[in-house]
C-alpha cells in the first residue's frame, strides 16, 4: 500500500457538533487594535502565571470589502496577553508590513496571496506578477531580546514587545539578505546542563525548485548566531515545520509537484499550484547537527505533513511523531474558505515514525485517529523522549470538522483525556506553560483562545494540564473577536503596563 492507511472510515458521518454560520463567525476581520486590563473573568487567574502570551494569525479576512480566497492570506495581526499578580492585559495590532500599509492606503488589494488571492481585474491583472507580500501571520516568538513576527516565505519582522510597535524588517544582524526566508516555525532545544548544553533556537530556510537546499540556523539565547549549515535535496520541497533532537534536525519531503503555468499566467495562487502524488513516497531528510556529517533520508508512506508534533532519540532509533493528511488539503476550484465542506476535506491524525538509522527503514503506527491539528508539550521535552501531547481536536472521535475540544493523551499508558467546547466554541492552538516549581511533565496549565460563538466574541481559557477534562479553571472573556489564529508562544518576561502598588 502506498499511501499510509487511515484507521478510521473518512467518509465516518455522525451528528455535527457545530454550526456552519457560528464557525464562520471567527472568520470576520478585525480591523481595530485594542488595549485594555482583562475585567471580565471567571475564576482566578494562578499567581504563579507570570509571563506573556502572544499570538499571530490573519487579522484581516478582506481588503476593504474585497475578500481574501484563504485565511492563510490574510495580514497578520498580534496578540499578547500578559500576566502578573493574579490580573491580565490585552493588546492586538497590526504588523505593519510594507503591502498591509501600501493596501491601507489604497483601499484595494495590491498584491496576489499565495493560497489564491488574487487583484481585481482578472488574470489579465495578475499575469506575470511574482511579487508577494510579506504577511507576517504565521508565528510570532521572543528570542535573545527580539519580539519577531514570522512567515516562512521572507524575513522576519521585528516588534516592540509591550507595545507590539513594528520596528521593521530584522536581517538577524546581517544573516539574512533582502528577499531572504526564515521559516515560521523555529524549535527551542531544551538544552542539557548537565552536558553543558545551553538551549538553542533552531531554525532553516528553504529555497526549491528542480532541487532544493535547506540552511540551518543555531542561535543562543543571547540571539547570536552559533553555526549554521546547509544541504541539498534532489527535487521540489513543500517543508513548513521541522523537528529537532540533539542530533538530527529533521524534516519530510511531502510526495507533492509544483506547476507553475497556473501562477504565471494569473490564473491561480502558486499555493494552488501544489499537486499531491499518492502513487510517491514521502522521504524523511535527517539532517545531523554537527554541520559537516552526510544527510540521511529513509522513504515513508505518501502522506502531507504540515506540522510535527515531537522526535527523539532511543535505543540507537530516532522516532518522530507527525500530524498526517492523506492528501494536500486544498479548496476545491473556484471554491472559498466560508464555503468548505468538512467532510470532504482529510483530516489529520497523529502517526509515529520509527527510523532505524542503521537498517535504513521505516515503521509507523497511529497514535490518535481522530481528527486533530495544533500539537503542544512541555517546552522542556522538545527533542527528547515526552510523555504528554496536548492538541486541539474535533469534537467527535471520527470524520473532519473544525477544532472545538483540547486532547491529552498519555503516550505512555495511552488514556486520553477531552475536554470540548462544542457546539459553539472553536479552539486555537493550545499552549502549554510549566509549572515555575512543577515537579512532572504535566504540571502546568494550558492557555488558548477560543471564538465563543454565543457571545460573538473570544474567550481565554486557562486549564490545569494534570487534569483537562475537568474544563477551564479559568476563563478570560475579551470584548471583542480575535480571527482564528495560527501560532504562538509564551515567555516568562512580564510585557504590560505598570501594576499599580
Amino acid at each position: 500500500m502506498q499511501t499510509l492507511p487511515s484507521p478510521q472510515n473518512a467518509d465516518a458521518r455522525s451528528t455535527l457538533s457545530f454550526d456552519m454560520d457560528d464557525w464562520r463567525g471567527g472568520y470576520r476581520s478585525q480591523p481595530e487594535e485594542f488595549a485594555y486590563w482583562i475585567d471580565d473573568i471567571e475564576g482566578e487567574i494562578p499567581i504563579g502565571l507570570e509571563g506573556t502570551l502572544f499570538r499571530n494569525g490573519p487579522g484581516l479576512l478582506d481588503i476593504h470589502g474585497q475578500t481574501i480566497k484563504h485565511p492563510f492570506d490574510g495580514d497578520g495581526m498580534i496578540s499578547s496577553i500578559a500576566f502578573k499578580d493574579g490580573k491580565a492585559y490585552y493588546r492586538n495590532r497590526f504588523v505593519r508590513t510594507e503591502g498591509y500599509v501600501a493596501e491601507q492606503a489604497a483601499r484595494k488589494p495590491l498584491y496576489r496571496g499565495v493560497f489564491g488571492t488574487q487583484k481585481p481585474g482578472g488574470w489579465l491583472a495578475n499575469l506575470f506578477d511574482l511579487k508577494l507580500k510579506n504577511i507576517a501571520n504565521t508565528h510570532v516568538i521572543y528570542w535573545g531580546g527580539k519580539l519577531l513576527a514570522l512567515w516562512e516565505a521572507a524575513e522576519p519582522h521585528r516588534l516592540h514587545p509591550e507595545s507590539l510597535e513594528t520596528l521593521g524588517l530584522d536581517y538577524l544582524d546581517g544573516l539574512l539578505e533582502p528577499g531572504d526566508a526564515f521559516a515560521a516555525h523555529p524549535k527551542i532545544d531544551p538544552g542539557d546542563p548537565a552536558q553543558d548544553r545551553e538551549p538553542r533556537l533552531v531554525n532553516f530556510s528553504l529555497k526549491t525548485g528542480l532541487s532544493s537546499t535547506i540552511r540551518i540556523h543555531e542561535f543562543a539565547p543571547s540571539g547570536d548566531r552559533v553555526t549554521s549549515y546547509q544541504q541539498s535535496i534532489p527535487g521540489f520541497a513543500f517543508m513548513h515545520d521541522c523537528m529537532i533532537t540533539p542530533n538530527y534536525v529533521i524534516f519530510f519531503q511531502n510526495p507533492v509537484s509544483f506547476n507553475p503555468f497556473p501562477f504565471l499566467l494569473g490564473l491561480k495562487g502558486a499555493g494552488e499550484c501544489v499537486e499531491f502524488n499518492p502513487k510517491a513516497k514521502t522521504n524523511i531528510i535527517l539532517i545531523p547537527r554537527d554541520g559537516e556529517s552526510p544527510l540521511q533520508s529513509i522513504e515513508a508512506p505518501a502522506g502531507f505533513v504540515f506540522h510535527h508534533v515531537n522526535a527523539f532519540e532511543q535505543d540507537n532509533k530516532v522516532f518522530v511523531d507527525s500530524i498526517v493528511y492523506e492528501d494536500f488539503p486544498s479548496l476545491d476550484e473556484g471554491m472559498t474558505f466560508e464555503e468548505v465542506d468538512f467532510s470532504k476535506v482529510p483530516a489529520g491524525q497523529v502517526w509515529r515514525f520509527e527510523l532505524d538509522l542503521a537498517a535504513n527503514t521505516c515503521d509507523y503506527t497511529c497514535l490518535i485517529a481522530r481528527s486533530c491539528e495544533f500539537p503542544a508539550l512541555h517546552p522542556g521535552r522538545v527533542g527528547r523522549p515526552y510523555r504528554y501531547l496536548y492538541i486541539g481536536a474535533a469534537h467527535n472521535s471520527s470524520g473532519n470538522a473544525p477544532l472545538q475540544a483540547i486532547l491529552k493523551r498519555d503516550l505512555e499508558t495511552g488514556e486520553e483525556q477531552l475536554w470540548s467546547e462544542a457546539p459553539r466554541g472553536f479552539m486555537s492552538e493550545p499552549v502549554f506553560v510549566p509549572h515555575p516549581n512543577g515537579q512532572t511533565e504535566d504540571d502546568g496549565w494550558l492557555l488558548a483562545l477560543i471564538y465563543n460563538a454565543a457571545r460573538r466574541c473570544s474567550d481565554l481559557i486557562i486549564l490545569d494540564a494534570k487534569d483537562i477534562s475537568q474544563g477551564p479553571i479559568v476563563r478570560l472573556k475579551l470584548k471583542h473577536h480575535v480571527p482564528y489564529g495560527l501560532h504562538g508562544s509564551f515567555v516568562a518576561e512580564y510585557f504590560g503596563p505598570a501594576l499599580a502598588a
